[in-house]
Formats: structure tokens, C-alpha cells, sequence
């Protein structure tokens, strides 16, 4: 889990201009109005507009436009921009005061790019309009606008007649999202690599970092045992007789048990339950029990027992405390199978749940509620055939071939592994990898039959650093930090862990072999083919949850006492919701700019009752749908972003206004300083009466320390107000008063709602998509986007935009840009190479 960090204050005007480097922010100091000579009349009415009445946003123009007019019409020299720096920035920004620990004393713009990083925080502000703040004078015209125009020109050209600088990165290891898709990929099985595997770690909400992949002996021992048990699951045990160990399955707290909630994987006619994906290790009979409970007024309830649809066995709940029930021994052919556990559905009407009145059945013990599940064991085989084990489906994608006598077992064993190598390996192999193969192949020959061989192998294959890390081969005599194109074949496995989340397929691999794939017309094939791909709906389920930071969504808890009708269940449709939203957008090839701006969504009739808008009638199943309120279009009205941002108990505007000026503006407010007491609902308020957050933020921001901060984040989030914790719509807040959201967006705007946040937002569309870029950028290329990145950033929004901002056009440039194609030799110093890696993988082997 990331938390939000809920910034509620900053030291001085340090919230001004920020950085992608934590702890380094920049503010402007006071600033004399400066003359423009020679604007345009577009640029003297956006002047005449910032120096009247605050705008609302219908009114606002397109500040790009503004811009451009700006810098070709204008006359301000370079050294007259460096003195608008000198004069009225360096005295908070000297050597000496270094307001948020940062000097500008002897920048010179017509240098800029001697000094790109620094010019790359200024850019970023100046574009978001965020310097000088609120409070302080800005000079006449379009100075700033003029300003940050030539800084862009000047690091831009600057580094196009530089070499290429694509970066380095660590190695890449598997994360436990890809293990899983490459095992599916590869053996059929569905697997979960929470059992082995340690945690993913995260920075900046992506797990994709090589920063962050970590290489311990504790992760090799992980990756080791699960090779072991899934080569196992694949092939079975021969004639081995495992023993019999009882596996246990919970439901997740505040998973709803309802009458009307019925859960995808069981049978029609049942409501509640659950339903997993169970590893019968082979042949045999088993014992599934139930650990369920009701109230002791309810009435006797069936329970349906099915395995991959069939029902198996029912038994009968009787009323009072919790039961732990069991079948009679069951016979499963071994595999994976998915079983299922729900209650047949006997009630229609109004009963009665004390501890949930409304919308959720809880798994504890009720006084008169409806029967509920709190868990299922499976026990077993017993009974079982020996030799009748492994997985069907798995078994038949690895066995393509059988030997009829001893003397051609090699040749078939040879045929199967390395044709499972090569898949997993994502290259050819060498004649050194046939012959490890070959060896593990005739190892476990030895201790058993063919098929043991065979799992010998297979467990040989998922062990191998080949498989478990993205490594990338360096051409020889390649000198340190020196820059290279990537392989075709290195370049298959970017590209698909990028846009797949897994291996690439037999066609990328072969185009990689022919030496075809960097051929700008076969790349730009083989991505819209990917796009096209079922596969690549990974953008949407692995991507936009880490920009999003909806994994946050499964620490949230809001308390019953709040939110009474609110179950688990449905926090899982709400980000199912985005997800779907998503790859819709991304599947038609629409603009980026209909995530903010559609007036449709993803629902199902559960979510649509929750929203309070009418159901599209089908059930669990999702339907896109029309909206008519404009509050709800785009992202800032999906359920998944408002919980995300809000308390167990209540919304936080602080928290929401943060979270839009780092997610999507890509320009978050410093951490608040040390020792900031939290908003009090009682201090100031007179004859008992519970403060308001919007009075408790403007006492809040009365002291100027507080307000350099508050007042970029508190207007964002006040205009997001009338979205409850868990995103519906209210005219009142938690304590029932009246909700007030309208305020002053930093840049003078009048705002009141989502809507007119969107607008604002929208007006300056820079930021947003160039934030959007270095978040996918940065996904792709397997690092942080750093200073260096930005002139490759704008360069692909110039790009987008030309193509009316579609989404394909943002992955082919990505793809196409040199960070993606290339890379810089490593430094040794300090660094893990690839000879490390597998000496340190062969050695725990």
C-alpha cells in the first residue's frame, strides 16, 4: 500500500515551484509589472482578464495560444528575462535565503540548458501558472509566459544536438503481477504469487521501477520453491502419494452476503458465497467443509457446493451460532478447478441484520440476520490413483510429444523443453541452454519416469535467471555510460511487458530473430496488433491503478456507522469501473482528453444504484451508460478516485486537492513542516457547534505558513466536496450542514464543483498531458522520468497533439523514443551485472 501523504503545510512560500527531487521546492519573491512590447491583442486581453474580475471557468482561453502569440510577437530579450529572474526572484532564492532549498542566484536563461534541471522545475511551475503565487504581483502581459516558452526552446534544442541520452536501469525481475501472467502464459495455470513470492515494493505508486527490485537471497530462495511447486501443479507428481494437508480460504471482511448480491462463478438461484481457484494436487477424493453461521432466528438454508459449475454436494444450515459443516468424501480428477460455495437464495422480502440494517451482511454472528459464510477448507486426497496427477490443460501444452520406447525419450525431451526455454527464456537459445536442459532432463529421469524428467526440466526452465529476470545483453566492447540500440530481441521483451504485462508471443520473437523489429514500419504494426490484443487490457488493470493510486483502495475500511449500505464488493466494482473506462477509450483510439470530459461510464446495477442513477438492468455484468450529470463525467467523478481520496469516516479536501495537483498535474505540494496540529472541529466554534471543514481550513490557513500550501490544494478539494467517502452525491456533509465548495482557483477562476475543476484543469492542457506521458513513460522504460526525459516529453505531446491527442499515438511514441529503444551501458561500480545475477541464481539452484 502507498498512502496519500496529506500535506497540510509548507514552510514559507516554498509550495511556489516544485520538483521531481523530494525536499526541493522553489518560490518566486516579489514582482515588479515588466512591459511586453509588440503583443499581441489576444495576450493584452488575457492581461486585461487577469487583471480584472476573478474569471469563471466558461471564460477561460487557451493559454497555449496565448503562449505561442506571446513568444512570436514578443520582443524580451534573454538578458531581460534573466533580469526578471535576478530582480524578483534571488531575494528568496539567493545562495543565502534559498527558500525551498534552492538558489537561482546566477541563472542565466540564455544558458539554461547548462543548468536544464533547475530550468526544468521553473518550466513545470510557469506552465501550471503556480509562480509567482496567489499573493504576490505578476508583471503586465505575458512576461512569465514568454519566459517559459524560451526556456523550453533553449534545453530543447540544446539537447537534440547532444548524443542520445536514453538512461540507464538496474536489472528487471518479474514482479509478482508479470510472474503470474508468464505462468499462465506458459503452463495454463492460474497461479498465485502472493504464496511465494515477497512483497512488490512501490515508489511513486509503480512496481515496473528496476530501482525498486530488489535482489536478496531471501527473493531468489522465493522464486526457487515457487519452480518447485508449480512445475509440480504442471506436471503432477508421478507416482508419488502426497499427503493429505487441509487448505483454507477466507472471506474477506465486509464482503457482502445479501440476498440480492450474488457473486460471478456461482450458480444461478444463489446469493453470498464465494468462489476460488483449488489445486486438487491429483486423482482422489476430497472433504470440503464450511464454516459458516446465522442468526437464531433464521431459517433453515441450503448451501450449493460446485466444482466448475457442477454442482457436487448441499447441505442444510440450521439456525443459531456459527456451523462447521462437511461433505462426504468427493472424488476430483487433479488440477486446478474452481469451486464455489454460496447459499441457495430463499429470501426475496425485508429481514432483519442488526449489525448492517442496510446493504451488508457481515461474516460475524448476528441476532436474527441472514446466514452468512466465513470460510471453506479443503481436506484431501484421500484414496488417491497414484499417477493421475498434474493439471489437464497444463500437461497437454507441455507434453506435444511422447516417446514410444527408451531410445527416443531424448529426442522428445529435447523437442519439449527447449521449445517451453525459448517461450520463457523470450530469445533463442544457445547450444550451452539445450545442454542444461538436457542435463536437469536426465537427472530427474533417473529418480523416476519420463514425466519426472520432464518436471526436472520444467523446474530447471523457472529457475533459470533467463527466466526470471529482463536481462539485457550489452554489445561487446561497449565503453561504461556509453549509449546503444537495444536487440530486436530485448526490444520484443520491452514491448510486451510494456503493453502486455507479459512475455512476447511466437510473432514478436520471430520478427526479433529476422533482425525486422526496429524497422519503424514493422514496430508501429506490431504495436497497433498489441493494442488489438486482448492482452494488452493489462494498460488498463496494471497501468492505471499506479497512476491513479487506486491500490489504495484496498486498505480503505470505511466505518459502518458512516456508511452503513457500503460493502467490499463494491469498492471492487468502483475500480472496475476505471479500469473499463479506460480501456475503452484506449481500445477506440479516442482523445486522452474524454477521460476528463466523457459523458458515459461503466456500470453495473449494484454501482448504478449506488451513483443514484438508473440501472442498466443487468445485474453483476457490466453496461456502459449515458451520464447527464456533468459532475460525474471523467475521472474526478468515478467512485474509485473520490474513496481513494477520503478518511474511513469522512472527505478530505486537503487530501483531494493534493491528490489532483500530484496525479494528474504532476506538481505536488512539499510535506507539511513538523508538529502541524490536526484541523479541529471544535476550536473556534461558538455554542458547541461542530466546524465545517471549509472553516476549519480557513482558520487553518490564516497563518501564512499553512496558506503558502492550502491555498493551491483546499479550492481543488472543496470543489470535489459534494462527493461523499465513498462517492456519491450530497448537499450536506457528514455533521449535516450545508455544503459550501465555492472558491478561487489559484489562477483567479471562480470554481463550485467537479465540473468546473475539469474546466480549469483543461484550460491549460500542458501539464496534464506531459504529466500523463512521464507517469506511462516511466512505466514503459522501467524508471523514473527524470530532468534529462523532458525534452523527449515534449516532443511526444507535440506529437499527440498533432494526432488530436488519440491514445495509440501516445504508446507509439513512447515506443518509438530513443529511452525505449536504447540504453546506456552500466557503470560496474557498485552495480549488479548479469554475471552476478546468474551465478547467484545458478549457485541457489
Amino acid at each position: 500500500m502507498r498512502p496519500i501523504v496529506i500535506s497540510a503545510a509548507a514552510l514559507g512560500l516554498a509550495a511556489v515551484v516544485g520538483s521531481q527531487l523530494p525536499g526541493v521546492r522553489e518560490a518566486f519573491g516579489e514582482m515588479v509589472p515588466v512591459s511586453s512590447a509588440g503583443l499581441s491583442a489576444v495576450v493584452a486581453n488575457v492581461s486585461r482578464l487577469r487583471a480584472g474580475s476573478p474569471r469563471t471557468a466558461p471564460d477561460i482561453l487557451d493559454p497555449r495560444a496565448v503562449q505561442e502569440a506571446a513568444l512570436a510577437s514578443s520582443s524580451i530579450s534573454t538578458d531581460e528575462l534573466t533580469g526578471v529572474i535576478d530582480r524578483y526572484c534571488v531575494g528568496c532564492h539567493s545562495d543565502r535565503a534559498a527558500r525551498g532549498n534552492l538558489s537561482l542566484q546566477g541563472f542565466d536563461v540564455a544558458h539554461a540548458d547548462q543548468h536544464a534541471e533547475l530550468a526544468e522545475k521553473l518550466i513545470r511551475k510557469l506552465r501550471l501558472e503556480m509562480m509567482p503565487p496567489p499573493d504576490m504581483p505578476r508583471p503586465r502581459g505575458d512576461t512569465m509566459a514568454v519566459l517559459v516558452e524560451t526556456l523550453e526552446k533553449i534545453v530543447d534544442q540544446a539537447a537534440a544536438a547532444a548524443p542520445a541520452r536514453p538512461g540507464t536501469r538496474r536489472f528487471q525481475r518479474l514482479n509478482r503481477e508479470e510472474y503470474e501472467r508468464v505462468i499462465q502464459d506458459l503452463l495454463g495455470l492460474e497461479v498465485d504469487a502472493e504464496r511465494w513470492l515477497p512483497g512488490d515494493r512501490f515508489v511513486r505508486s509503480f512496481d515496473t521501477w528496476s530501482t525498486v527490485q530488489n535482489l536478496s537471497a531471501t527473493t531468489l530462495d522465493a522464486y526457487l520453491r515457487a519452480a518447485e511447486e508449480i512445475s509440480r501443479m504442471a506436471v503432477g507428481l508421478g507416482e508419488q502419494l502426497p499427503p493429505s494437508v487441509p487448505v483454507s480460504y477466507q472471506v474477506p471482511e465486509g464482503y457482502s452476503q445479501h440476498a440480492w448480491d450474488h457473486v460471478e462463478g456461482t450458480p444461478f438461484g444463489t446469493r453470498g458465497g464465494m468462489v476460488v481457484l483449488h489445486d486438487f494436487s491429483m486423482d482422489g477424493e476430497y472433504v470440503i467443509s464450511v464454516q459458516a453461521g446465522s442468526g437464531r432466528n433464521a431459517v433453515l438454508t441450503d448451501i450449493d457446493i460446485s466444482i466448475d459449475g457442477e454442482p457436487v454436494a448441499l447441505l442444510s444450515l440450521p439456525a443459531g451460532a456459527g456451523r462447521n459443516l462437511s461433505t462426504d468424501p468427493i472424488f476430483v480428477r487433479g488440477g486446478q478447478h474452481q469451486l464455489s460455495v454460496a447459499f441457495t437464495r430463499e429470501t426475496d422480502g425485508p429481514y432483519d441484520d442488526t449489525q448492517s440494517p442496510l446493504n451488508l451482511s457481515v461474516n460475524s454472528y448476528a441476532i436474527t440476520g441472514l446466514p452468512f459464510l466465513n470460510g471453506i477448507t479443503v481436506d484431501g486426497p484421500f484414496n488417491a490413483v497414484a499417477g493421475a496427477s498434474g493439471d489437464a490443460r497444463s500437461r497437454e501444452m507441455i507434453f506435444t510429444c511422447r516417446p514410444s520406447g527408451a531410445s527416443d525419450e531424448a529426442t522428445c525431451a529435447e523437442t519439449i523443453l527447449t521449445r517451453l526455454a525459448r517461450e520463457a527464456y523470450r530469445r533463442p537459445l544457445e547450444r550451452e541452454d539445450v545442454s542444461e536442459l538436457m542435463q536437469s532432463f536426465t537427472e530427474g529421469r533417473q529418480d523416476g519416469d519420463f514425466d519426472l524428467g520432464i518436471r526436472n526440466g520444467v523446474q530447471w526452465i523457472l529457475s533459470s535467471p533467463s527466466f526470471l529476470f529482463r536481462l539485457e545483453r550489452e554489445p561487446e566492447n561497449i565503453r561504461q555510460g556509453e549509449a546503444y540500440a537495444l536487440s530486436d530481441i530485448d526490444l520484443a521483451s520491452r514491448l510486451s511487458f510494456f503493453i502486455w504485462s507479459t512475455g512476447p508471443d511466437d510473432e514478436l520473437i520471430r520478427l526479433a530473430e529476422q533482425g525486422r523489429l526496429n524497422r519503424p514500419e514493422v514496430l508501429e504494426a506490431q504495436v497497433r496488433r498489441m493494442l488489438a490484443d486482448p492482452r494488452s487490457e493489462s494498460l488498463s488493470t496494471r497501468f492505471v491503478p499506479q497512476w491513479l493510486r487506486m491500490d489504495e483502495l484496498d486498505a480503505k475500511r470505511p466505518l459502518v456507522e458512516f456508511f452503513p449500505d457500503f460493502n467490499r464488493a463494491l469498492a471492487g466494482t468502483m475500480r472496475r469501473e476505471t479500469e473499463l473506462f479506460f480501456d475503452y477509450v484506449l481500445r477506440q483510439n479516442r482523445s486522452f482528453m474524454e477521460l476528463f470530459t466523457a459523458n458515459y461510464t461503466f456500470v453495473n446495477d449494484p454501482l448504478a444504484h449506488h451513483y443514484s442513477i438508473p440501472s442498466p438492468g443487468s445485474g453483476n455484468e457490466f453496461q456502459k451508460v449515458t451520464l447527464t450529470d456533468p459532475n460525474r463525467f471523467g475521472l474526478l467523478g468515478k467512485g474509485s478516485i473520490l474513496m481513494v481520496t477520503s478518511f474511513n469516516e469522512r472527505t478530505s479536501p486537503v487530501v483531494r486537492g493534493q491528490w489532483v495537483m500530484e496525479v494528474l498535474l504532476g506538481s505536488p505540494p512539499p510535506p507539511p513542516p513538523p508538529n502541524i496540529p490536526l484541523l479541529s472541529a471544535i476550536e473556534g466554534a461558538t455554542a458547541g457547534r461542530i466546524l465545517t471543514t471549509r472553516e476549519r481550513l480557513e482558520i487553518h490557513r490564516t497563518d501564512p505558513t499553512c496558506n503558502a500550501c492550502h491555498q493551491f490544494m483546499d479550492p481543488i478539494g472543496l470543489a470535489l466536496d459534494n462527493f461523499d467517502g465513498v462517492g456519491r452525491w450530497r448537499d450536506r456533509d457528514e455533521n449535516g450542514s450545508i455544503l459550501h465548495t465555492q472558491s478561487t482557483f489559484y489562477d483567479g477562476t471562480v470554481i463550485n464543483t467537479s465540473s468546473d475543476l475539469t474546466k480549469v484543469i483543461l484550460s491549460r492542457p500542458e501539464p496534464v498531458v506531459r504529466n500523463f506521458i512521464n507517469n506511462l513513460y516511466g512505466y514503459a522504460i522501467g524508471r523514473r522520468s527524470e530532468y534529462f526525459d523532458q525534452p523527449a516529453v515534449r516532443e511526444i505531446e507535440r506529437q499527440v497533439k498533432r494526432d488530436g491527442y488519440r491514445m495509440s499515438s501516445f504508446i507509439l511514441a513512447i515506443v518509438k523514443s530513443d529511452a525505449f529503444r536504447m540504453r546506456q551501458a552500466d557503470v560496474l561500480e557498485g552495480n549488479v551485472t548479469m554475471a552476478d545475477i546468474e551465478r547467484t541464481t545458478l549457485e541457489g539452484r
